[in-house]
């Protein structure tokens, strides 16, 4: 049976939406870059999980299947950043073969409870039904069946000021499995975009981790920068599902950190 349905070989990564719901701390990473060697690379590097992000990116539907089958094949499980919290995108996304999606501009229960619809069969969801290469092309389906049951994965994205209020509603929501926080659009919302160093937007990220911790549900937010400083001091504040660079921003930084370094006088 292929890896997305055996959990033996996802080795010491292991079911993702039983760690979530045991709030282990978990550590991904963004892809950005449609070629399966970079999701390839990102996947054996040992992340606990990789976001392959359509969102923010050049990803098009067409190149997600052959980005799955590139982290399948490395054992780590594989999370699909949406443009929006469509029904559509959502089925065509699980039906590729990932792990589960991540929702964005989630700020209400309602928006949670339609993701959730989404993802998830009748009796308890509403989506449609077919044979593609997450039921193994029509020959796993009932394997399928059982899987999505057990290990699919929901994760909201909180990024604006207006679902923290909402947070216990979005949070109590049957099927969803954890949070992330958009900083870059939390604080935009706020009219103070980047800013991650304000006040008021630090102010709103300690609510949002606080509305985590009353939900009993595990959350983070993206350290877009590889600031292995930064991620460090965000576990120790209470997060448990944390983004860590992307690979551009990883490439970027690295090059332009080591050359530095090499051409500096003293070097």
């Amino acid at each position: 049976m292929r890896s997305l349905l055996n959990e033996a070989e996802r080795g010491a990564r292991g079911n993702l939406k039983a760690r979530l719901a045991r709030q282990e701390l978990t550590i991904g990473t963004w892809v950005s870059l449609a070629h399966p060697a970079v999701a390839e690379i990102m996947g054996r590097a040992g992340f606990d999980w990789v976001v392959l992000d359509t969102e923010h990116s050049v990803i098009d539907t067409s190149d997600i299947q052959p980005l799955l089958q590139a982290l399948d094949a490395s054992g780590c499980p594989a999370l699909i950043r949406l443009t929006s919290n469509h029904p559509d995108q959502i089925k065509r996304a699980m039906d590729a073969g990932a792990t589960g999606v991540m929702v964005p501009m989630v700020a209400t229960a309602a928006q949670a409870r339609a993701a959730v619809d989404a993802v998830y069969y009748p009796p308890r969801g509403q989506r449609g039904v077919g044979l593609a290469r997450a039921q193994g092309y029509g020959a796993g389906f009932r394997d399928y069946v059982e899987w999505l049951e057990k290990q699919a994965v929901i994760i909201v994205m909180i990024e604006h000021i207006d679902a923290i209020a909402r947070m216990d509603e979005i949070l109590a929501v049957p099927g969803v499995d954890g949070f992330i926080i958009g900083p870059y659009d939390l604080s935009a919302s706020m009219g103070k975009p980047g800013a991650f160093g304000d006040a008021d937007v630090i102010a709103a990220i300690d609510a949002i981790r606080e509305g985590g911790r009353r939900a009993g549900k595990p959350g983070g937010l993206h350290v877009v920068e590889p600031d292995w400083a930064l991620l460090r001091q965000h576990i120790e504040s209470g997060f448990r599902f944390l983004g860590y660079g992307v690979d551009i921003r990883i490439l970027d930084a690295v090059c332009r950190r080591d050359l530095a370094a090499i051409r500096a006088p003293d070097a």
